[in-house]
């Protein structure tokens, strides 16, 4: 169980110094996640802090390549204006 690092990432350096078991490091063309030392923050922390540090939309996704921060989320754009510019496709 890891997060991993998408390529939305812009290697802002925020997420490095809050995980608390040094999971994060510099990689190209954007950070990674080890697998190894990755533990969410299960037991650390309530939410992964990586995550809750991250400015960038879809950059942190779960094992079920979900986004921990997703589109709207941080930006407060409701879903339909994604819909409408083609970010996104209409769900069927």
């Amino acid at each position: 169980m890891a997060l991993q690092i998408t390529n939305n990432c812009v290697n802002c350096w925020a997420c490095v110094d809050v995980c608390p078991n040094d999971a994060i490091y510099l990689d190209s063309p954007h950070f990674l996640i080890d697998d190894m030392k990755c533990t969410e923050c299960l037991g650390d922390h309530a939410d992964p802090q990586c995550a809750t540090i991250c400015p960038i939309e879809c950059a942190i996704v779960n094992e079920l390549d979900e986004a921990l921060n997703p589109l709207g989320s941080l930006t407060g754009i409701p879903m339909e204006k994604f819909i409408e510019m083609g970010v996104i496709k209409e769900a069927a």
